[in-house]
């Protein structure tokens, strides 16, 4: 039982990594936007961004190796970042992905 058990935690300590991943990665792109893109979109201000993003990123560094509700509401504000704000913002500046 403790090679399922080394398993499991494996499993979770890849999964936070992702997600911690997946946060530096959305503050890394909201930092470099410019700032009066985020309102074109329709969309809070860059600093709130940028801010909240960096709270999640310090959030998701608490809860590598562990699931826990700090890693919940950090995965949860970079995937709204990403599934929402950052396309938003793409199609403001006229990229294509």
């Amino acid at each position: 039982m403790q090679i399922l058990s080394d398993v499991q935690g494996l499993i979770v300590l890849g999964l936070s990594l992702l997600a911690l991943g997946a946060e530096v990665f959305a503050l890394a792109h909201a930092v470099r936007q410019r700032q009066d893109a985020f309102p074109a979109a329709g969309k809070q201000t860059k600093t709130f961004w940028v801010a909240a993003l960096a709270i999640a990123t310090l959030m998701g560094i608490a809860a590598v190796g562990g699931v826990g509700l700090l890693g919940i509401i950090a995965i949860v504000l970079a995937g709204v970042y990403l599934a929402d704000v950052r396309p938003a913002i793409d199609e403001v500046l006229g990229r294509r992905r």
